[in-house]
């Protein structure tokens, strides 16, 4: 298994992970766009003013540090390991987003450009961008498949609010890898003042490292605030995993620490053995789509999947690459959590510690649920939860048969 710094080597030569993912898979006409973001980032990345203006917007704007939970009540109930609960739902716009979009806004404000565009599946990344648009002075406009849109009305109003321009896209199966297609094609059409916002660890590089690097703000601070609460790195730090921004944040800082467990959740849907199902890295192949390659739940032919959760943000039928490279190294595991058990990690976590988390979220609290039992008390679980429920308490309670739309 390559160490962390060879890892990071091979990814700033060549934009790739382990032996097969990565790359740059994009029309000509983006390439120079994606040489200049390339440029901008390894430049300013480790510039000290740069640095200093993330950190300020971060502390002063996003609310950072988030906290490092100590969840009591879910411990003591399930009997096992201590669990930790990283809070990333209680940044400004309610999840781990805005981290990434901070920097990225950033990036683009260097780079000369007065428009922000970004893809959105659940409506967290699109409200962030949308938030960061009206603080910078810029325009920005958000494409939504219309069927995220129907399901997450209130983001949607949310970013129109923030001054958005909300598109919602009609195409394909009018979710977020659609998207994600018609955010790229916005992009090529007009990329002389318009920075595209990549929401996920996913597309070509260098995104997946841009978003990797503003997201590991995540596990530097839980490294840190585990160190000063117990003294010690975690047993086993859980995230859930759809592209995978949220958990390659919260695996970062522990990727060269062989003792710390990483452990992705992706949505199972109806099931892993069904065709309901988004549990890319457990039934996905390797493929070419949406600028990299990677694993992605695709046919025979190469041709690309419907794919299903009760959760928009983790409804996409691929992976960021460098999430593919770790299950295939072995170095994470990645395990599956159906619609009921999230929904049950939904109602559980609201009773126990009074904590509204999103859909998304509570597909890892599932997990944890499973997994805290058989680990011995003397063991540290960190669990991210990437973003607030506000958003899904009405699609939960119809799924639980409850209509409480006026």
């Amino acid at each position: 298994m390559k160490t962390l710094n060879e890892a990071k080597q091979n990814e700033k030569q060549t934009g790739r992970y382990g032996k097969d993912f990565g790359g740059q898979y994009i029309p000509e006409t983006l390439m120079t766009e994606l040489e200049k973001v390339t440029k901008v980032f390894n430049d300013l990345k480790d510039d000290p003013k740069f640095k200093a203006e993330l950190n300020d917007l971060l502390v002063n704007y996003a609310n950072r540090p988030s906290l490092l939970y100590y969840a009591k009540n879910m411990t003591e109930d399930l009997g096992g390991a201590k669990i930790y609960l990283k809070r990333e739902d209680l940044n400004h716009t309610g999840a781990h987003k805005i981290n990434n979009v901070i920097g990225q806004a950033l990036l683009a404000k260097h780079l000369g450009k007065k428009r922000l565009i970004a893809e959105t599946g659940a409506g967290q990344h699109g409200v962030a961008t949308a938030t960061i648009a009206a603080l910078m002075g810029m325009e920005c406009e958000i494409f939504m498949g219309k069927e995220d849109t129907d399901r997450q009305k209130l983001n949607v109003y949310r970013m129109e609010l923030l001054g958005a321009k909300v598109h919602p896209v009609t195409s394909g199966s009018m979710v977020l890898k659609d998207a994600v297609n018609a955010t790229l094609q916005e992009w090529a059409s007009r990329s002389e003042d318009t920075f595209y916002v990549m929401g996920s660890a996913v597309g070509p590089a260098p995104f997946p490292a841009i978003v990797k690097h503003f997201q590991s703000v995540i596990s530097k601070e839980s490294k840190q605030q585990l160190q000063s609460k117990e003294g010690r790195l975690p047993d086993m730090v859980v995230a859930c995993v759809g592209g995978g921004s949220n958990a390659i944040g919260s695996f970062a800082d522990y990727i060269d620490d062989p003792s710390v467990k990483l452990v992705g959740v992706e949505a199972a849907g109806k099931g892993v053995d069904t065709d309901r199902t988004a549990a890319t890295i457990e039934r996905g192949t390797v493929g070419i789509f949406h600028g990299m390659k990677s694993l992605f739940m695709q046919n025979d032919d190469g041709q690309i999947d419907p794919v299903y959760s009760i959760s928009a943000g983790l409804d996409y039928p691929g992976v960021g690459p460098e999430h593919a490279a770790l299950a295939q190294e072995g170095r994470a595991q990645y395990v599956g959590i159906t619609d009921d058990e999230a929904v049950q990690a939904f109602e559980y976590i609201a009773r126990e510690e009074g904590i509204v988390a999103a859909i998304e979220s509570c597909h890892a609290v599932a997990y944890v649920e499973k997994i805290a039992p058989k680990m011995s008390k003397d063991q540290i679980i960190v669990c991210t939860l990437s973003g607030r429920g506000d958003k899904d308490v009405a699609s939960i309670a119809k799924y639980k048969g409850v209509d409480i739309d006026e």
